[in-house]
């Protein structure tokens, strides 16, 4: 029977399962956390704002992307790393990723193609503290537990 992983993720928390076929349930493989993610804009950066002089007066220079976002996109992109190592020594063969709607946006935006072609089924839904007994009611007849 070919494993499925199961992907359960927001910003801060990741949980990684095995699914090993039909009626056997799930094992975590790796939890993976990022806390950086679950702090204050304030709390990530070390200086305020630069100013800028321009022709009509003094303004802060803002960044393109705030702090938390830049922090989500970080893990999103270590999340995507622990799934292309998984497809590349065949560790899975398919998968299906659960996560709020903007974090899901992240990882379908650097997850790679081929990696991505494994993704069968995508929840968006935050199940990170939901039990791993109670994830097979959530997900429907998308896996077998």
């Amino acid at each position: 029977m070919a494993i499925t992983w199961i992907l359960v993720a927001n910003a801060s928390l990741a949980k990684l399962y095995a699914n090993l076929g039909p009626n056997k349930g799930l094992e975590l493989v790796k939890e993976l956390i990022h806390p950086e993610s679950r702090q204050k804009n304030g709390e990530l950066v070390s200086d305020r704002a630069g100013a800028m002089a321009g022709n009509g007066g003094g303004g802060s220079m803002q960044p393109h992307t705030l702090p938390k976002e830049h922090e989500a996109k970080v893990f999103a992109q270590e999340i995507a790393q622990t799934l292309y190592q998984g497809r590349t020594t065949n560790a899975f063969k398919r998968a299906i990723l659960v996560a709020p709607p903007a974090f899901m946006g992240l990882l379908n935006a650097v997850i790679d193609g081929p990696t991505a072609q494994l993704v069968t089924d995508r929840f968006e839904k935050d199940y990170t503290k939901t039990p791993e007994n109670e994830l097979g009611k959530h997900l429907g007849g998308s896996i077998f537990l």
